[in-house]
C-alpha cells in the first residue's frame, strides 16, 4: 500500500519539477530577448 503512494509522490514530484523547469526556462528566454531588443535600441542611438 504504502509503495503505491509513494510511486504516485514520486510521479507528481517529477511533473511538477518538469513544469518548473520548462516555466524557468521560459521566463529566461523571454527576459533575454527582452534584454537583447533593449541593447539593439540603445545602440541604434
Amino acid at each position: 500500500m504504502s509503495s503505491n503512494q509513494s510511486v504516485d509522490v514520486g510521479l507528481a514530484g517529477s511533473l511538477t519539477m518538469i513544469v518548473l523547469t520548462i516555466g524557468v526556462t521560459l521566463l529566461l528566454v523571454s527576459f533575454y530577448r527582452r534584454y537583447k531588443r533593449l541593447q539593439n535600441r540603445n545602440d541604434g542611438e
